[in-house]
């Protein structure tokens, strides 16, 4: 039986189906409404389906099970009381009255239900994450870790969408193909995306890549001031489409701290939850010490990454701690020995493990799409779920003053993360930072910011007293300085 939800005698039908369902042992109704701006098209399908001729509210028919479910139409409310007064020998003493009130009752229970349907469904709609420079290696090493279950939990479906600009359509179709073909149980849709005022449409996350090389530009302050012009377009866009509780994540490996900042600026109602990933440099540096002490990198804890993600950093092993390392002490699995009690050559530790960093945050040329991604991948799931407990991770925040870093910038420092945000890990004991190195980390994050705003004319990267004794030995032989290679930006999309 269904019927029109302010039908009167749909409603006096349905009170004398439940009296036969109360009285016979056999008999069995199943009663659904329609909203009344749905009921005459939905009427018009089903006849159509059945080849049914009926045209008003209710319709009543038999479900004949025992004759492969065909329906037999009894017709309106007046073909069922006569059925009923047939068969059962029971009619209906429902006043005219009484139908208008039950009417008027089923109406309110109908939308209150489907207002139910609705939020229900709210509930279990997928998570909304949007990949910027979709068409980037990382981001095809980063979707199989999406959509394994492990960063956003065994529990939460969502939603793909790869954004990129017009040239890169036909990778985006390939990739979204291939992350079908995943037929992963956590991924409801994937879909790609180049026309910009669509772009983080009810997105929840938002993970920015390397943005992209459509142009040669021969200066480094172009190149800089062309991050703030993107980064105004995509501020502006995350405002205007994104979700109110967005988690915005900028990850790569070229100017990740200015960009963070200039989201930041151009997305102010989001400022809070935007965060620039430092566990790539995090991860290498941990692998280089596990090389130098022959273990694995995963057994080596609380490496933290001050400053410029992508440039003038300082990697302190002040609370470097490795776990099961095989030596003459041995310990439970959470004993631990601090890292530099265990490297005896120093100058391994001042010379060739920073020059082996510093080349590779100056260049980027060894972050592959794999370390990127698992970096990315590994920030969001602390970012959901907390990182492991009593574990210092890296991270690029905005700076309020902490441990005497300038304010206004972002800079890694040391955090948690724990219920769905992080917290500066600001009561850690000896990690005071000298005026020098502070001074060194933060005059380039600071002119980027100058430059990339129109407020400075020419960028001048940091020099020590030391590195300018060095320039003054050098005679005829050329030098180059990675950062002011020829910078490739993009235009944006269009």
């Amino acid at each position: 039986m269904r019927g029109r939800a302010d039908c009167p005698y749909y409603a006096k039908a349905e009170l004398l189906a439940d009296y036969l369902q109360k009285n016979l042992p056999d008999f069995r109704i199943h009663k659904i409404t329609q909203h009344p701006d749905v009921w005459e098209e939905w009427l018009k399908e089903l006849c159509k389906k059945n080849k049914w001729s009926h045209k008003n509210s209710p319709i009543i028919w038999r479900e004949l099970l025992d004759r492969g479910g065909k329906g037999l139409l009894l017709g309106g409310y007046n073909e069922f009381l006569e059925h009923a007064q047939l068969y059962y020998g029971v009619t209906s003493s429902m006043t005219t009255e009484l139908m208008k009130t039950a009417a008027q009752e089923n109406l309110g229970a109908h939308i209150e239900k489907e207002l139910e349907k609705e939020a229900l469904k709210g509930l279990i709609n997928p998570l909304q994450v949007w990949i910027t420079s979709a068409s980037a290696l990382a981001c095809y090493n980063l979707i199989p870790i999406l959509t394994s279950g492990e960063v956003f939990g065994p529990h939460m479906e969502i939603s793909i969408n790869l954004f990129d600009n017009k040239q890169a359509e036909e990778k985006l179709t390939s990739l979204v193909k291939e992350a079908q073909d995943l037929a992963s149980p956590f991924l409801q849709s994937v879909s790609a995306c180049t026309q910009a005022e669509e772009a983080f449409r009810q997105a929840h996350v938002i993970i920015f890549l390397d943005d992209h090389v459509d142009k040669e530009v021969y200066s480094l302050e172009d190149c800089i001031r062309s991050k703030a012009t993107l980064c105004h377009l995509y501020g502006s866009l995350i405002e205007k489409n994104a979700h109110d509780s967005v988690r915005i994540i900028v990850g790569g490996k070229t100017f990740v701290n200015l960009k963070t900042s200039l989201l930041m600026r151009y997305a102010p109602n989001f400022a809070h939850n935007i965060i620039a990933v430092a566990l790539g440099v995090e991860g290498k540096a941990k692998a280089a010490l596990a090389r130098k002490l022959k273990t694995t990198p995963s057994r080596i804890k609380d490496v933290i990454i001050w400053g410029n993600i992508s440039g003038n950093n300082y990697v302190d092993l002040r609370k470097a701690k490795v776990y099961r390392y095989e030596s003459a002490v041995w310990g439970p699995p959470h004993y631990s020995r601090p890292v530099l009690s265990l490297i005896f050559d120093s100058d391994w530790v001042n010379r060739e493990f920073v020059e082996s960093l510093k080349k590779f945050t100056a260049t980027g040329r060894q972050f592959g799409g794999i370390l990127a991604a698992h970096s990315i991948a590994t920030t969001l799931k602390y970012w959901y779920h907390g990182s492991p407990p009593g574990e210092i991770v890296s991270l690029g925040v905005l700076s309020e003053g902490q441990f005497g870093i300038p304010e206004g910038i972002v800079f890694s420092m040391p955090v948690k993360f724990e219920n769905g945000t992080w917290v500066v890990l600001t009561d850690l004991e000896d990690i005071e930072i000298s005026e020098q190195i502070m001074t060194r980390m933060t005059s380039d994050l600071i002119q980027e910011k100058l430059v990339a705003l129109g407020e400075l004319i020419n960028f001048q990267p940091y020099q020590s007293e030391t590195d300018l004794a060095k320039e003054d030995e050098k005679t005829t032989l050329p030098t180059t300085n990675d950062n002011r290679e020829h910078c490739k930006v993009s235009d944006g999309h269009t």
